[in-house]
């Protein structure tokens, strides 16, 4: 059901429980998600623009697929191009043209109840191999906490986890509240930004907002080399909007190949507010989010 946002046109995957847009003419994205008919729960940034050497990179907010590592020119190629979105059994495939460096890029959604399953690929359609990992990111509006599962395995005497931390990230931040089973973000950061990263074996990342908890789920591979100093979850957070992301491994593509990366997002609604790690593993258990 074609529809309008941002300005831009837009078609529906809707059931009685979720409703996805995704753009016609730029992306592939998905700029909007709504649960039982709610707010969208997704950044809307229409003005939010990043110039570079190679041109204007536009966010609009919702959720993207990039390339890692994060580089100022290959990773911000604009994607200002109309997409062809194609339907599939319970969903819609969006397929980019291929960049300038000659990647392509694409989104496969299935919509199932309070579920969606995204199938993100990466093809190389040039002759040069790139080396590159599937990077898909999710940007939500600011105003709630982002859940950050942490590795709980008992080493003995050897470590059992790693956090990654950028550089104008504070350690010290209040937005940031350090468990030891889970890390709280919370997302009101006045000015500046922050953002980590940590290998995820539990496999998920979460956003609480007024009410409505949603759920990032991708599996990790433990044989795979991932970049950001093993980081296959990172959290980004501004005064503008929270980011959820995920990484596939490190993958050189020959002319042809493909790198794939899942992810699958449930929505639940009438969820309390999670303020601290108790509260925290009732929701997990609640949920079966373990």
């Amino acid at each position: 059901m074609p529809t309008s946002s941002h300005a831009l046109p837009t078609l529906e995957l809707a059931n009685d429980i979720l409703s996805l847009l995704l753009t016609q003419t730029v992306g592939p994205r998905i700029l909007s998600l709504r649960y039982r008919g709610g707010e969208n729960l997704f950044a809307e940034l229409p003005n939010l623009i990043t110039e570079t050497s190679v041109g204007t990179y536009h966010f609009y907010g919702g959720h993207r697929l990039w390339r890692a590592p994060e580089d100022l020119t290959l990773t911000y190629f604009p994607d200002d191009d109309p997409v062809d979105i194609t339907p599939l059994e319970q969903g819609l495939q969006i397929v980019q043209p291929p960049d300038p460096a000659g990647l392509q890029k694409s989104i496969a959604l299935h919509l199932e109840g309070a579920t969606v399953t995204l199938t993100h690929t990466l093809t190389n359609h040039s002759p040069t191999p790139i080396v590159c990992a599937p990077w898909a990111i999710t940007q939500f509006k600011p105003g709630g906490v982002a859940i950050l599962p942490q590795v709980t395995d008992n080493t003995g005497l050897l470590p059992n986890r790693q956090i990654a931390l950028w550089p104008y990230t504070d350690i010290c931040s209040p937005h940031i509240v350090w468990g030891n089973q889970y890390i709280l973000v919370q997302a009101n950061v006045p000015d500046g930004a922050l953002k980590l990263g940590f290998p995820s074996p539990r496999g998920w990342l979460a956003y609480w907002r007024e009410g409505t908890l949603f759920v990032k789920k991708a599996a990790f591979d433990p044989q795979a080399t991932y970049l950001d100093y093993g980081s296959s979850s990172e959290c980004y957070c501004n005064d503008q909007f929270l980011e959820l992301e995920t990484l596939g491994g490190v993958t050189t593509l020959t002319e042809g190949a493909s790198a794939t990366h899942v992810e699958t997002w449930e929505v639940y609604g009438d969820v309390e507010k999670p303020v601290d790690e108790t509260a925290v593993e009732g929701i997990v258990k609640k949920y079966r989010m373990a």
